[in-house]
């Protein structure tokens, strides 16, 4: 056990240290996608992303690529991480067709999530489907990706995975109506007025969740990502998976970057200590 210690100790302070000493540089993800898809039979796929422009490189030839399976038996579980230290407030928000995905961008910046005394502003919602995540090689129905940035360009991601149930998730239900406005119209932008991050309804005391350092999972492929994957997962309608994809209207069918290699990475399952 005192050896197990250890090393969960070691691996908490080199993820640490990585964190802190992320390079000043910007990392947005590209905002017009016509350049690139899913298909991974296409020259332009996502096999072949970092051959499309110098600047991409890194979906080529990066050490640290996102997506990655969360393989239960290579999670280093801690409780020391403490519970997501996260403060949203309602602002107004845009909600753009980016071609292969759907963006709702938040214009205040009041709202932030904090890891290791860093703060980052949160900029913006967008959805995957499949997830592109895995949970033991399993790919979920849905992945809703949260990014926050610091004025330097360091970026942390919340990703929160959904199953097809019975139940529609109740916060892009709110955006059922602008998500038809911008339907079939890539570059399409909609102001949807002052909607509320806090609708997520992500549950802050003792929420389970997996750590690691990624990149962003589009072109430039960005590393030094602070990746936080909820561990609880969500339920979503088909229908509203189905107007997600048939709003942006690509032909692919999906938006899930294929998996990419863990190479030694440490990922931790932070799991709160029981209080007895």
């Amino acid at each position: 056990m005192e050896k197990l210690a250890k090393q969960v100790l070691i691996c908490s302070l080199l993820m640490a240290l990585v964190l802190l000493s992320c390079p000043i540089i910007m990392s947005q993800e590209v905002e017009d996608e016509s350049e690139f898809n899913y298909d991974v039979k296409s020259e332009i796929g996502p096999f072949n992303w970092g051959d499309i422009k110098p600047e991409w490189s890194k979906c080529k030839n990066g050490s640290m690529q996102s997506p990655i399976d969360l393989l239960n038996e290579r999670v280093q579980i801690v409780s020391h991480l403490g519970t997501l230290q996260m403060n949203y407030r309602p602002s107004n928000a845009t909600l753009k067709n980016r071609g292969h995905d759907i963006k709702l961008a938040w214009l205040a910046g009041t709202s932030y999530l904090q890891i290791n005394g860093t703060q980052y502003v949160l900029k913006q919602f967008h959805w995957h489907s499949p997830s592109e995540h895995t949970i033991d090689g399993k790919r979920l129905d849905l992945e809703l990706h949260m990014v926050h940035e610091t004025p330097s360009g360091q970026t942390a991601v919340i990703g929160m995975l959904y199953k097809v149930g019975t139940v529609p998730d109740p916060f892009l239900a709110l955006l059922t109506k602008h998500l038809v406005t911008i339907s079939n119209s890539t570059g399409a932008e909609k102001d949807v007025g002052v909607m509320d991050p806090r609708l997520v309804k992500i549950s802050i005391s003792g929420t389970q969740y997996y750590r690691y350092v990624g990149s962003l999972t589009t072109p430039p492929c960005t590393e030094d990502v602070s990746w936080t994957i909820l561990r609880e997962m969500r339920s979503v309608s088909r229908e509203q998976i189905r107007l997600l994809r048939e709003a942006v209207h690509d032909d692919s069918g999906v938006n899930a970057r294929p998996l990419q290699p863990i190479n030694n990475r440490f990922v931790l399952l932070n799991k709160p200590k029981d209080p007895r």
